[in-house]
Parts: C-alpha cells; sequence; structure tokens
C-alpha cells in the first residue's frame, strides 16, 4: 500500500485484525477489533509506566490515566466540562490567539525559527491554562524538556544506569513540583478558580497527587500536541494543493483535514491494554475472538488507522472528505477511545488550526530544513526537531 506518511512505521496493511504472537501478547491491527478493546470495560490500562505506578503505597491516589472501572468513569464525568468544544471555544479561543501570535512575534522579530519550539510553547501555554499552572517560575519549557528527553532510560533499583535514571526523573518531579505546581497549589488553596487544578483541591487530593495528574495532563495535553503541530505544518509545507486547501476552508473543514492529518499519523502508534475478563472482538472473515482474561492487548493504532474496512479507499492518503462508517471517528483511533479517549482532543485540534493559519499566512513563509525524526519505540511516538522556518521580514 502507497502511503503519503511522513513517518515510517513500517507495516500498513493490516493483514489478520489480531492474533496472538509467540511472546504471548495479544497484536491487534484491525479497526473494529482495536475499538472494541478500546471500549470494553474488562480491561485495564497496560503500558505507559503503570507497572510503576502499580507499585505506589495504596493510599496514594493514582493519576486518572492509571484508573479505570467506576471510579475512573465518575472521574471522566466530573472533570468534561472542562474539555467540551463550547467550553474550549468560550474560554480558550481567545487565550488561543494570543499565545499563538507570541509565538509567531519570535519568528516575525528573528526571520527564523524552530518550528518545534513555538509550537511546545504553544501547546505548553494553553495546557497550562487548562490545568492552571498560571503560576509557574520562568522556564518550564525546558523543565519540560528534561522530564520527557528525546531518549528515555529505564528508571529501577536493580543497575547503575537504572539508578541514575530513577534519581534523575525523582529531581525533575521534584523541580516541577517546587516551581510549577507548588506556586499555582498555594494561590487556589486560598480561593478556587475554574480550573483542573481548583477541582482537585476540591477532590481532597493532596500536593503530590496534583503532581501527578499535572504530570499526566502535561504529557497528554502539550508533548503530543507539540509533535501533532510539527507534523501537520510538514504535510502543508510539502504539499501545495493541500496547502491551498486548508487556507481557503472554513473552520469545520480545516478541522476535518486536521483530522485526516491526524489519522494517517497519530502522534501514539501503539496502545496497551490487560484483560480482566474474555473480550470478544471481530476476528478474520466475519468471525469473532475471544481474548481470555488476564492477557496483554497491543492495539496497533497506526496499522489499524489504515483499515480499508473502517475508512475507505485509499487509506494511506491524505482525503479529508472521507465517507465513513457509522462508529468510526474522523480521526480514527488516534485519540484513543472508549472510557480512556483523550479528554482534549477538541483542545489539540483548536490550538493546532489557530496557530497553524496563522503562521501560514505569514508572508514568504517557507521551510528551510526538514525535521528529523526520533521514535519512542514502547508507544511508537514519533517526535519531530529541527524543523526550521523562515518568513520575510521585509513584508511582515
Amino acid at each position: 500500500m502507497e502511503t503519503a506518511r511522513k513517518v515510517d512505521r513500517g507495516a500498513v496493511e493490516v493483514g489478520c485484525p489480531v492474533e496472538r504472537g509467540d511472546d504471548g501478547v495479544w497484536r491487534v491491527r484491525g479497526h473494529a477489533a482495536g475499538r472494541a478493546v478500546l471500549r470494553s470495560t474488562d480491561t485495564v490500562q497496560a503500558g505507559l509506566g503503570v507497572e510503576t505506578v502499580e507499585n505506589l503505597p495504596p493510599k496514594i491516589r493514582r493519576p486518572v490515566l492509571y484508573r479505570d472501572g467506576e471510579e475512573h468513569r465518575e472521574y471522566r464525568r466530573r472533570t468534561a466540562r472542562f474539555f467540551t468544544p463550547r467550553r474550549v471555544d468560550e474560554h480558550y479561543r481567545d487565550l488561543m490567539i494570543e499565545i499563538a501570535e507570541r509565538q509567531l512575534d519570535v519568528l516575525r522579530r528573528d526571520g527564523e525559527a524552530d518550528l518545534s519550539t513555538l509550537s511546545f510553547r504553544l501547546a505548553i501555554d494553553v495546557a497550562a491554562a487548562v490545568i492552571g499552572l498560571t503560576e509557574s517560575r520562568p522556564g518550564i519549557d525546558e523543565r519540560l524538556q528534561r522530564f520527557f528527553p528525546e531518549k528515555f532510560g529505564r528508571p529501577g533499583l536493580t543497575s547503575i544506569d537504572g539508578l541514575r535514571w530513577f534519581f534523575r526523573q525523582n529531581v525533575q518531579f521534584l523541580t516541577i513540583y517546587l516551581k510549577d505546581v507548588r506556586p499555582a497549589i498555594r494561590p487556589r488553596r486560598r480561593a478556587r478558580r475554574d480550573d483542573l487544578i481548583s477541582h482537585l483541591l476540591d477532590e481532597g487530593c493532596r500536593d503530590g497527587e496534583i503532581l501527578g495528574e499535572v504530570i499526566t495532563f502535561a504529557a497528554a495535553g502539550m508533548v503530543t500536541t507539540r509533535e501533532f503541530v510539527n507534523l501537520a505544518a510538514w504535510h502543508l509545507f510539502t504539499d501545495q494543493e493541500l496547502r491551498i486547501r486548508y487556507l481557503e476552508s472554513p473552520e469545520p473543514a480545516r478541522f476535518a483535514l486536521l483530522h485526516e492529518l491526524l489519522r494517517l499519523e497519530p502522534v501514539v502508534g501503539n496502545l496497551k491494554r490487560r484483560t480482566t475478563a474474555g473480550v470478544s472482538v471481530p476476528g478474520p472473515g466475519g468471525t469473532t475472538v475471544t481474548i481470555p482474561p488476564g492477557e496483554l492487548v497491543d492495539i496497533a493504532v497506526s496499522t489499524a488507522n489504515l483499515d480499508p474496512a473502517a475508512v475507505g479507499a485509499d487509506p494511506g492518503q491524505v482525503c479529508p472528505a472521507r465517507t465513513l462508517p457509522t462508529g468510526v471517528a474522523p480521526m480514527a483511533l488516534s485519540f484513543g477511545d472508549g472510557p480512556h479517549r483523550c479528554p482534549g482532543a477538541h483542545v489539540a485540534i483548536q490550538e493546532s488550526d489557530i496557530f497553524l493559519t496563522r503562521l501560514f499566512a505569514l508572508p514568504g513563509l517557507r521551510m528551510t530544513r526538514a525535521p528529523r525524526i526520533t521514535m519512542k519505540e514502547d508507544i511508537s511516538s514519533y517526535e519531530l526537531r529541527d524543523l526550521t522556518v523562515s518568513i520575510d521580514r521585509a513584508a511582515s
């Protein structure tokens, strides 16, 4: 299958939609099977460091990413109001425009900029407003960059390298707490505001628990949005027809185009779950396959998103006007699905659109260096760095 993908993730053919590998891991490549696993209430989170969280003392409340069942559903119900499309549009649109223009002023001033730096600052400032990290000391972008480095080690207590990463990450946790989280908590203890940290305080969360939630939302709302903005810009720079279509379209059509790019190139390429009971999913040739309890399931989102049975003909190409069956999201499984579907999906798309429309309106804008690609293999997540853009300063 030919694809318009910029990031090579290997095999793109669905093949067998669900099968158990020799290593005992169930691999799901079909869209319907992947959606069934993600929507099942008989699974729990796996991967993403969940094993470390499981070793925390029982009295410490887990971040929402690592909770399941009724507790997780109730938490999502109570926090859903922070992420509705209406709220995002009414409460954050003007702020997103202000933040985007502030970053583009750097490009206007210097004539050239690293897009990953601009987009990271954009994502940080928007997510910080939603979360409530509004009293941070200077340098939050550098602190988060150190916490989420390009190459991760594996923390542990049984090797020199593991010890080094264990202490490194704990130092980064402490730094973010002291310089970002604690300064936000203190004024909200005195007077609540309309943000996530205030909500967590109302829930009785302790400082350490709030820190865990903030780190979780930082990963979901800052890091992934940064990558998608760079990915979308790269496609627009290298496809003139697509760029013209995007810039000349009204907002709903631009959102559709961004959803299609995200379907084609999900930031996180693999999601993992562990079954707690038998889970039945669509198998090959109209059959049903039951995954037994206690099994690890690896959903290949990047492959499932190219399933022609779900997204139609030419699944590897950019086609924002696709006719999709009922139940198939425009971005397919790129924001996940089911109980753990990304709550900030609309935040990410709206801020990306606001930034990109203003970026590509700058006179003489051009890409002077294509990005360097690295991968986080555990979740097949791409990182795009050194995408350099420039403009004609005299005209701007």
